[in-house]
């Protein structure tokens, strides 16, 4: 079996990174074609995953030695649960809190890629970064903007969108990091 050199190691890495990126951009076309039915997606994965917290939280309870701790956590696991199924059962309702919850997130994520193009700067394709930062940071804005009313379309639309800026941010990384070890792996043959 032959061992993988570096260069064998990176671009196996960026063809995988390639492929999640358009991934990305698959699913936030399929969220902008269908954002009600988007939003309702992420409603009930988030609640499934708070359900699913409320069962370990449970479990945990059980495991737990001190009265008081058991009884913490039974209460915790109980909460958890009933606030998952609250949201399963009335997703319009958790698509209406979510939106505020994506408007944070978009802040924070648009924030973070801003920080981190600043540190990576000078490396060719990070401009990408940039531009996703700065997209993302203004679709949380407008979130906010047009919150309540627009909840229904607006957290299924503003997903898809941040999807398919991340994935082709994602592909662009990609392909510059391709290139460039294409150019160093050339250099060291000669």
């Amino acid at each position: 079996m032959a061992q993988d050199t570096p260069v064998d190691m990176v671009r196996q890495a960026s063809t995988t990174s390639i492929v999640l990126g358009v991934l990305l951009i698959v699913l936030g076309m399929l969220a902008l074609a269908s954002p009600f039915l988007a939003a309702v997606a992420v409603n009930a994965i988030v609640a499934w995953m708070i359900v699913l917290a409320g069962i370990v939280h449970l479990a945990i309870a059980f495991r737990v030695h001190t009265a008081g701790s058991v009884i913490w956590k039974l209460l915790v696991g109980i909460a958890y649960v009933c606030f998952g199924i609250y949201l399963i059962l009335h997703p319009t309702l958790g698509v209406i809190s979510l939106t505020l919850v994506l408007a944070s997130l978009f802040l924070v994520e648009g924030v973070l890629d801003l920080v981190l193009y600043a540190k990576t700067h000078s490396i060719q394709g990070s401009s990408w970064l940039l531009l996703d930062g700065i997209v993302t940071l203004l679709l949380g804005v407008m979130i906010y903007m047009q919150w309540p009313s627009s909840a229904a379309w607006a957290i299924g639309t503003l997903v898809g969108v941040s999807l398919i800026f991340s994935g082709v941010a994602r592909a662009m990384m990609s392909f510059a990091v391709r290139k460039a070890t294409g150019t160093i792996s050339g250099q060291l043959a000669a």
